[in-house]
C-alpha cells in the first residue's frame, strides 16, 4: 500500500518540488495550507504529474500559530515532510514575527505528530543554522551558527532556533525518528511562477538594478537535490538523526553575474564586483547590507559528502543552478 506523507506549508517553492517527487514515485500527499483557496495553485503546479497523481493529492487547512487542523493532518499518515516556515526578504518590523512561527511551528508539527503516533519526520532547516559565526574549512553537520554572531540576522536565528527546537523533542521522545535538511540558496527550475524569497536573489541580479556585485559569497543548491535529500530520507534509516548540509558549494555574487551575463549578455547585468568600503558605506545606512560586512572578501567552504553518502544524491553544479533559474526568469 502505498504511503501517506504529510507535506507542511505546500505551496512553497521547496514544498512543491518535494510533492511533486513523492507522487511521481506513487506516494499519496497531503498538503497543508493555511488558506484552502490556494490549493488549485498547488494541484495547477502538478498537473503534469497527470490525474492519477492529482488522486493522491489532498489538502487541510492548518496554520503554524494555531492547534487547529493538525489533528486531521496527521491522521493516517506515514510521515511528515515539515517544510512550512517563513522567510522574508526584508527586515521584518519585530524579530518574533519570523522566529515564533517557526519555533512554535516547529514545536506544534512534532507534537501534532508525536500524538497521532507520526514518528518520522523530515525537517527543512537551512545553512542558515550551520554558517554564522563558524570558521571550519569545510563546513560539516558538526557546526551550528552563533545566534550572536554579527552577521545573524532574524530568519538566521528563526533556524537555528527551530531546528534546535526539533532535536530537544526528538530527546525528549526517543520514538521520533527525526532528520534535518540544511539547504543553502535554492535555485533551479521552479515548479510555478509562485518562487518565493530565494528565486528573487537571481532575479534581482538579473534585473541589472545593482552598479556592482559585493564581494560575497552564498551557499548554493538546486532546487532538484533539496527535494531529493529530503525524499532519500524517508528510505534512508541511516539518515535518523543525523542532520545533512545541502549544498553543491559557495557561490560569489560576482560568479553568478558572470554567469548570468554570458548567458543572456544582451542583459544589463552587472558584473564587476563592488569595492568593499563601498558596502561597508552602505552598511551604515541599510541594516541588510551590515549583516553581509563582516563576510566581505570571505572564502568559505562546505562539505556534502555525507549526503551523497548516505542518500546518494550527486549535487548540481552551482552555477548550474543559478543559470536554471536565469533560464526560468527569462521565460516570464
Amino acid at each position: 500500500m502505498a504511503r501517506t506523507v504529510l507535506v507542511t506549508g505546500i505551496t512553497g517553492f521547496i514544498a512543491k518540488r518535494i510533492a511533486h517527487d513523492l507522487l511521481a514515485q506513487g506516494a499519496h500527499v497531503r498538503g497543508t495550507l493555511r488558506k484552502l483557496h490556494r490549493a488549485d495553485e498547488v494541484r495547477t503546479a502538478l498537473a503534469g504529474l497527470g490525474s492519477d497523481a492529482l488522486e493522491r493529492l489532498s489538502f487541510v487547512e492548518a496554520d503554524l500559530l494555531s492547534d487547529a487542523g493538525w489533528r486531521e493532518a496527521m491522521a493516517g499518515a506515514d510521515a511528515v515532510m515539515h517544510t512550512a516556515s517563513p522567510f522574508p526578504l526584508s527586515k521584518p518590523k519585530a524579530e518574533n514575527e519570523i522566529i515564533a512561527p517557526a519555533v512554535e511551528g516547529t514545536k506544534r508539527v512534532l507534537s501534532a505528530a508525536q500524538r497521532a503516533g507520526v514518528t518520522r519526520v523530515v525537517l527543512t532547516s537551512s545553512m542558515e543554522a550551520v554558517m554564522h559565526g563558524v570558521t571550519s574549512a569545510p563546513m560539516t553537520e558538526a557546526d551550528w551558527s552563533d545566534p550572536n554572531a554579527p552577521t545573524a540576522s532574524a530568519y538566521t536565528r528563526s533556524k537555528i532556533f527551530a531546528e534546535r527546537a526539533a532535536w530537544d523533542f526528538a530527546a525528549a521522545h526517543p520514538e521520533m525518528q527525526l532528520t534535518t535538511v540544511n539547504p543553502g540558496l535554492v535555485c533551479g527550475t521552479p515548479m510555478d511562477r509562485h518562487t518565493g524569497s530565494s528565486v528573487a536573489v537571481v532575479e534581482r541580479i538579473l534585473s541589472g538594478r545593482d552598479p556592482a556585485m559585493p564581494d560575497f559569497q552564498l551557499p548554493v543548491v538546486d532546487i532538484a537535490d533539496v527535494s531529493a535529500c529530503h525524499v532519500a530520507a524517508l528510505d534512508r534509516p541511516e539518515s535518523i538523526g543525523r542532520r545533512y548540509l545541502c549544498a553543491d558549494r559557495f557561490l560569489p555574487f560576482p560568479d553568478m553575474a558572470k554567469a548570468l551575463k554570458a548567458e543572456f549578455p544582451e542583459r544589463r547585468i552587472a558584473t564587476r564586483t563592488a569595492p568593499n568600503w563601498l558596502i561597508s558605506t552602505l552598511a551604515l545606512f541599510d541594516a541588510q547590507v551590515a549583516l553581509i560586512k563582516p563576510l566581505l572578501g570571505k572564502s568559505m567552504s562546505l562539505s556534502h559528502a555525507a549526503a551523497r553518502q548516505d542518500l546518494g544524491v550527486d549535487f548540481v553544479p552551482a552555477t548550474d543552478a543559478v543559470l536554471r533559474t536565469g533560464r526560468f526568469l527569462a521565460t516570464k
